[in-house]
């Protein structure tokens, strides 16, 4: 990797350190999966969910009793680029929207008892805007990645992590197009609802970033502070705190992704740990998932955000483990079992 400021140090370590999962506990759940009324695999990615929770958890018996869904919120400077059809505003509107429960992730959380925890990340103070200036210095970026750590703090056995922030797709899409290469035009996409001449600003904006910043975007930590944003740094955090404390992870979306983008870019196997909810309709998010080498768990042709889509991966896997936990084996059903 390309020298880079100490401040990042620490970061890159857990990144690059990171635990093995449990293959143990996979073999266990395999082994009771086997016994289940039903023929092998024929739950199909419902038994790989549960799988991942044992991997993950560390555990032979894995459990949901504390899942939690955390979403981070920012604000971006390069709203003044006319990227967004809402005012950056919005942003801290919904995050007292989210607290209320009004919003789409509120009541998805209530209906399946699953913990929401908001991060408001210096809403009143946006982040440079990228095509005149970096997002954040380099130890601001860091900090926020701390930061970001103190979501596993609560102890969730499941962490699902999204975002909120007018014009993060923007930032989203910046940084994929330093990671894997391409215009703005490769990236971007309609974020709240664009028409075609906000599309054609939106893209404009990452392309004058990328020239702005070109020559200073030599490694992935450097990217996220120069074209990132706080929402992004500190969902980087969590989702590697998680790892050292055996949590697994399930990303939400489009602007989730490019906080396990860039840790993939570091190091692969450091988001060996997360799986992606869903397909995002929001730019080339598909394409964005195809780079990590992962597969998207729903394709509901959802782009919201707020961890929506996570959130319902979430409600998936908690109710594959209830059918792991909960239905009778043939022995205990008096089922005979397949022929030799």
């Amino acid at each position: 990797m390309p020298a880079l400021n100490p401040a990042f140090s620490d970061i890159v370590e857990l990144l690059v350190a990171v635990p093995d999962g449990d293959e143990a506990a996979v073999a266990a759940v395999r082994q009771r999966d086997a016994q289940l009324t039903k023929p092998p695999g024929s739950l199909g990615r419902m038994e790989e969910l549960v799988e991942f929770l044992a991997r993950w958890q560390h555990r032979a018996k894995p459990r949901l009793g504390n899942p939690m869904v955390t979403i981070f919120a920012g604000n971006h400077g390069v709203t003044d680029q006319g990227v967004s059809a809402f005012p950056r505003e919005v942003t801290a509107q919904m995050v007292a929207n989210f607290t209320n429960g009004g919003a789409a992730i509120s009541q998805i959380c209530g209906l399946h008892e699953i913990n929401l925890r908001v991060f408001e990340l210096a809403l009143e103070l946006p982040t440079g805007d990228i095509t005149k200036e970096p997002a954040l210095d380099d130890q601001m970026c860091a900090a926020t990645i701390a930061y970001g750590m103190e979501a596993v703090a609560g102890k969730p056995d499941l962490i699902c992590i999204g975002e909120m922030g007018i014009g993060n797709t923007t930032i989203a899409a910046a940084i994929y197009a330093a990671l894997y290469g391409g215009k703005g035009e490769d990236w971007v996409g309609r974020g709240t609802g664009l028409d075609d001449a906000g599309l054609a600003r939106k893209a404009d904006a990452v392309n004058r970033a990328l020239a702005h910043h070109d020559g200073k975007l030599d490694h992935p930590l450097a990217i996220l502070a120069r074209l990132g944003g706080r929402e992004i740094a500190a969902m980087l955090g969590a989702l590697t705190a998680a790892r050292h404390q055996k949590v697994p992870v399930i990303i939400d979306g489009y602007v989730a992704s490019a906080a396990a983008a860039i840790a993939h870019a570091v190091n692969p196997a450091s988001i060996n740990h997360c799986l992606f909810a869903h397909v995002s309709a929001e730019g080339a998010h598909a394409r964005v998932l195809e780079r990590m080498g992962q597969t998207g768990l729903l394709d509901f042709g959802m782009r919201l955000g707020e961890g929506s889509g996570a959130a319902l991966a979430a409600v998936m896997a908690k109710t594959a483990l209830h059918l792991h936990d909960n239905m009778a084996t043939f022995d205990s059903a008096a089922v005979s079992g397949k022929s030799s």
